[in-house]
């Protein structure tokens, strides 16, 4: 069986690690092992984090209705009870859109189901 030499892949193995730990303090951006171990928990915590990104973009959404919403003198709650009950399908992002940037159309918005 013939002798298989495999420098130039463990070279390439190990650049590429080293260039994902780029811009790492200390040892981890310029030691393998140390690197190996910080890449892989920089995939677990962004993996993670794209997770978590939804709800936190959920809450600012509800956080900017609710503020806007103060001025009509309406809790976020009984607002969303209203629109549920009158079918209209308008989800939160949306909605804080148009309060944030077009607060005349979110008014009329609140008057609609207001009656």
């Amino acid at each position: 069986m013939p002798r298989v030499k495999r420098g130039v892949t463990h070279l390439k193995k190990r650049k590429k690690i080293l260039k994902k730990a780029k811009g790492y303090k200390w040892g981890r951006k310029s030691t393998i092992r140390a690197a190996k171990t910080a890449v892989k928990k920089a995939g677990q915590h962004a993996l993670h984090d794209r997770r978590k990104k939804k709800g936190v973009m959920r809450s600012l959404w509800t956080t900017k209705l609710n503020a806007a919403l103060r001025k009509y003198e309406i809790s976020y709650s009984k607002f969303i009870d209203m629109l549920k009950k009158q079918n209209i399908e308008l989800d939160r992002k949306i909605l804080a859109e148009i309060a944030e940037k077009n607060p005349e159309i979110f008014e009329k918005i609140v008057k609609s189901i207001q009656k």
